[in-house]
């Protein structure tokens, strides 16, 4: 071997030996790493800081990350790449896109694939990026770009993800190549777009049906409401489909809990356990969540204490959140209390959701002492302005029977959406302030220029059935489907049907459920018999006992009132026939409890 020949062999292989020990030395401490590279001199090889510069990424560091950058005296495509991708996994895709924008202006680096991937992923996660990633994908057919699979699917999404639905459509058909991606990307578009019979179709003619397309169409059925066919078609992957993975058992029991189907919800754990799944953090807190909307508070409680071993800090802290709105949503309000003590003497980071879900318990057990406590850590820890918290604490100091409170903390937000607007409104309801009610609705859509939803109207409606306002009630209602094109619900229904009855005007009452072809709705039939109890009127008890019989057979209330009813008009052998027919029914009263 020549002298130069020698000298360039033993200069690659040194340069081979830096970088391999240095990275297995390093790879967690990507500092101490640094310095042995300033040390030994190759710093400055473009092999060597592009992997340093991917090590600070992945530390998180990203303040190193960007300070080497700007050291680099010569960045090649792969330096750019870097950057550009590790932003972006880390969620900051402004900054990403502005090192995608200077990459451009500088003009000696052409982007490759991987690039433009990364660059249209962070268009797809800003909410001004469908004109960002259209000029991206403009400036791509302009340079003759030539995109692989994976670029492609870059594109196809970001159109799926802002809705362009026929820009999805053109650009899937033009497609060269396609993978199982392409085709999943397609379908999560025809599923969001709500055409549940093309996606079906779309799924069945799919070339090749991995356990990603599996997931994708059964999550997609989840997300639409239809768990009745998402369970049709995880029957039809356990029997024809491929193995699951962790996603899939992940949304078996999201599905589970939507149906609370604990049977279901044991077989996947089942399944969790042989394949050691279990040990999955996001799997892991899927069979937490499972569980507790299951009611198996007992069962989830040995999960959570499973999870606490797990080193995902995440998952410790969404384990926590679970357990306490799991015990909120079933009336368990002691323990749910222990449980967020517990979790303030851990000294864990009390995320929104959990405040929201504490105040929600407060209103509902008139636990005022409770709710200013947390109304002063929410101040403490600087969220005042979350919407959904703030909703839930006026709603607790209107159920705590604070209405000057309610007031006082509403007037202190800062900016109110129709959320809010709707919460206050609500409040007034509750209390029977009718007149306030319609005065804060009034300043809410004239004033402030606030478009009123579904909740606003059932609010007001509510408050104009307690303070007996029917005439403005029977305008709002109107006003509700006329002016804003909104169409009432049940509660909606229910809440007119009370506004009649609460004035004893019951025949307007019965014209209205069958002019409004309402008839079928049990919610209004309740109604409509609190209205006979409320003003003892036994004709027309008669004429409602038939149906809410038929509509609620098993259910003790209806008869109880109806007995009540006939007792007070002294009719009391009818009285008796109804309390005899409850007993053949098997319809049981529960028995009274008391807080002290």
């Amino acid at each position: 071997m020549t002298p130069a020949k020698l000298l360039f062999s033993l200069t690659r292989t040194r340069r081979h030996m830096i970088h391999s020990k240095h990275s297995v030395c390093y790879s967690s401490s990507p500092h101490a790493y640094h310095s042995s590279l300033i040390k030994n001199g190759s710093v400055h090889m473009p092999h060597v800081v592009n992997y340093l510069l991917s090590l600070y990424f992945k530390n998180s560091d990203l303040e190193c990350a960007r300070n080497l950058f700007d050291e680099i005296p010569e960045r090649d495509v792969k330096t750019w790449t870097v950057v550009i991708s590790g932003f972006s996994k880390h969620r900051r895709n402004r900054i990403a896109l502005d090192y995608f924008t200077a990459m451009l202006n500088e003009g000696t680096v052409a982007p490759n694939a991987f690039t433009l991937s990364s660059v249209l992923k962070c268009c797809a996660s800003l909410r001004s990026g469908l004109r960002i990633g259209k000029a991206i994908h403009g400036w791509m057919v302009t340079n003759g770009v030539d995109a692989d699979v994976a670029l492609a699917n870059a594109v196809l999404d970001l159109y799926a993800k802002f809705r362009v639905f026929d820009y999805v459509k053109i650009f899937f058909e033009c497609m060269d190549e396609k993978d199982s991606t392409s085709w999943n990307i397609m379908m999560l578009a025809n599923l969001s777009k709500g055409e549940m019979k093309e996606s079906l179709d779309f799924f069945w003619r799919l070339p090749g049906k991995g356990v990603s397309s599996w997931n994708t169409i059964i999550n997609g059925l989840l997300q639409q409401g239809l768990e009745g066919k998402a369970m049709e078609l995880l029957y039809q992957m356990v029997k024809t489909g491929p193995p699951f993975n962790g996603f899939t058992c992940s949304t078996s029991l999201v599905l589970a809990s939507s149906l609370k189907d604990l049977q279901l919800g044991r077989q996947i754990h089942c399944q969790l356990l042989r394949t050691g799944m279990n040990e999955d953090s996001f799997a892991s807190t899927s069979l937490l969540d499972m569980y507790c909307k299951c009611r198996e508070m007992g069962k989830a409680s040995i999960i959570f204490r499973e999870l606490l071993s797990h080193d995902d800090l995440m998952a410790q802290k969404v384990s926590w959140s679970t357990m306490i709105a799991g015990f909120v949503h079933h009336g368990m309000i002691e323990d749910a209390l222990v449980y967020f003590c517990s979790m303030n003497r851990e000294k864990l980071e009390v995320d929104l959701y959990t405040l929201t879900t504490i105040v929600a318990a407060s209103a509902n057990a008139a636990l005022l002492e409770l709710g200013q406590q947390i109304h002063a850590l929410t101040l403490k820890l600087g969220h005042r302005q979350d919407i959904f918290l703030c909703s839930s604490m006026i709603d607790m100091y209107a159920k705590c029977g604070k209405l000057d409170d309610t007031r006082s903390y509403f007037r202190e937000t800062g900016t109110r959406n129709v959320v809010l607007w709707s919460a206050m409104i609500s409040s007034y309801a509750m209390h029977g302030c009718g007149k306030e009610a319609i005065q804060l609705f009034e300043l809410m859509r004239k004033q402030e220029g606030i478009r009123p939803n579904e909740v606003s109207f059932l609010g007001l409606l509510t408050a104009c059935s307690h303070a007996g306002l029917v005439e403005d009630g029977c305008k709002y209602f109107k006003m509700m489907i006329d002016v804003y094109g909104l169409q009432p619900g049940a509660e909606h229904f229910a809440c007119v049907v009370d506004l009649f009855g609460r004035a004893g005007q019951l025949k307007e009452m019965k014209d209205f459920v069958y002019d409004s072809g309402i008839h079928h709705l049990k919610q209004v039939w309740r109604t409509y018999l609190s209205s006979c109890w409320l003003h003892k009127n036994v004709e027309m008890i008669n004429w409602v006992s038939k149906k809410v019989f038929e509509l609620h057979p098993r259910e003790a209330e209806p008869y109880l009132m109806i007995s009540n009813t006939y007792s007070a008009n002294h009719a009391w052998e009818e009285a008796a026939k109804v309390r005899g027919l409850m007993l053949e029914k098997e319809a049981r009263k529960l028995a009274g409890q008391s807080w002290i």
